[in-house]
């Protein structure tokens, strides 16, 4: 077993340059798709979530420590995604790093934080539609519309659009482009017709208890809420695709978890000021929330734009997974048949349908809840292998060319590894000390992972 070995800067470029990935995504794309990725079910359906269990009408002080803390990451993402431009993101700069077991359990990690977070997203997608159907007097039986923890068998609406994205992205990168465009321009529609219509009944009233469970929970829901932006560090895996990497990189993770972050903390403090929070505990709060105070038409354009907006979420967080474990077969780690790019299209085919069939099977059995709280703790953790990995590279690489530096790098990055450490040890451990559902399946996830490594086969390649 090769646990410590590591690849070189020189080996992963090498890479990069045989990937046989269409070079055919700009800045512009970049921001679309991290928009695409990023709102979805964190605003439509975790706001009320969080908003009725844990911070109340502070939710938008949730929303906004996460996104503060998600800056600093991605400050510290964007150096690393420019200086090495590869498709292996978080894994491919920790078999640098730290070498090849390590990487290959950060390839494990991003499984639950794409995955996860894809299947949680697709049980969002479900809820609204059957919102919508049922408002045409149109209900699917129990069994078919809910998982078994829900008194169902399976969710099969959330089956059904998983696979559907599925097929869409084996077209491949430019078909997928052009989808995601139209759908994020309807998703932003939506954003603005809830603003338009929920602000004249913003009533000041439902903030008299603006932090109901103290500050403690809204520092809980902002690890939840860590889900809502998950999206912006899956940009890294279209390194690949782009046409100019290091530039277009920079701007699209910014750029479009900056303007996430203001929508987020707008819809959330506009959904608890017109309803009193502790309603908002549904599947499709923000739907529900303009349907109480009378606005129906408003409501079918959010339940519309919802629909439209977390599809994008399952697009890109396919998207992104399916490069990453492409690149993970090219290093050797994974059959090389999963190295194949499709003749026409030009897409890693044998790894889209690999995850489409895990996230359909996910999202059809499995609580949203749960799904979308792990896929927050693989985000923390991807966050804090990225804080570590980019002060490793200054100290050990510091004459490596970088297109983009982080400032302050020794003061953004630490606060952002500390940051995210102590947000995930609010969704491991409860306040007794007693460790949580979601940390044990996670301890259960590594386990199972790293077992894995020891019995698969040798590595193939031997850079």
């Amino acid at each position: 077993m090769s646990f410590f070995r590591k690849k070189s800067f020189d080996s992963i470029k090498e890479s990069v340059g045989d990937s046989g990935l269409a070079k055919t995504l700009t800045a512009f794309d970049l921001i679309l798709f991290g928009l695409g990725a990023i709102i979805g079910t964190g605003v439509f359906v975790f706001t009320g979530l969080v908003a009725a269990k844990h911070s109340g009408p502070a939710v938008t002080l949730s929303y906004a420590i996460a996104g503060l803390t998600c800056v600093f990451v991605a400050l510290a993402y964007t150096e690393l995604a420019a200086m090495l431009p590869t498709s292996g993101s978080v894994y491919s700069y920790s078999y640098v790093a730290f070498g090849e077991m390590l990487a290959w359990l950060m390839g494990g990690v991003l499984v639950v934080e794409l995955c996860f977070a894809a299947a949680a997203v697709s049980a969002g997608w479900s809820a609204y539609v059957q919102g919508l159907f049922e408002s045409g007097g149109i209900k699917l039986p129990s069994y078919l519309a809910n998982v078994s923890s829900q008194g169902g068998f399976i969710n099969l609406p959330a089956t059904l659009v998983t696979l559907i994205v599925g097929v869409i992205l084996y077209q491949g990168t430019k078909d997928s482009k052009k989808l995601n465009a139209i759908l994020v321009f309807i998703k932003m529609i939506a954003v603005s017709a809830f603003i338009i219509a929920a602000a004249p009944h913003f009533d000041i009233k439902h903030w008299e208890n603006y932090m109901p469970y103290g500050f403690d929970d809204v520092l809980v829901g902002s690890s939840i809420l860590f889900f809502a932006f998950t999206g912006f560090g899956s940009l890294a895996s279209c390194a690949e695709e782009c046409k100019n990497p290091k530039k277009d990189l920079m701007i699209g993770i910014i750029g479009s978890l900056v303007l996430s972050t203001v929508v987020y903390v707008v819809m959330g403090g506009l959904v608890t000021g017109i309803v009193p929070f502790t309603e908002l505990n549904n599947a499709q709060p923000l739907a529900k929330a303009l349907a109480l105070n009378g606005s129906h038409i408003g409501s079918f354009i959010v339940a519309t734009g919802a629909i439209c907006g977390m599809t994008t979420v399952i697009m890109m967080n396919i998207y992104a997974q399916s490069r990453i474990f492409y690149v993970m077969a090219r290093d050797g780690l994974l059959p090389r048949h999963f190295t194949k790019i499709h003749p026409k299209h030009d897409s890693p085919h044998v790894t889209i349908v690999v995850f489409t069939v895990i996230t359909s099977i996910l999202a059809g059995f499995f609580p949203y809840d749960i799904l979308g709280q792990l896929a927050s703790m693989g985000a923390l953790l991807d966050y804090i292998a990225v804080s570590i990995i980019v002060m490793l590279f200054r100290v050990k690489y510091p004459e490596a060319p970088r297109s983009f530096r982080c400032p302050a790098l020794f003061i953004v990055a630490p606060v952002s590894l500390v940051a995210c450490i102590y947000l995930l040890s609010k969704q491991v451990i409860d306040r007794e000390g007693t460790l949580l559902i979601t940390g044990k399946i996670l301890g259960f996830w590594f386990i199972a992972m790293f077992l894995l490594y020891l019995v698969r086969k040798p590595s193939i390649k031997t850079t």
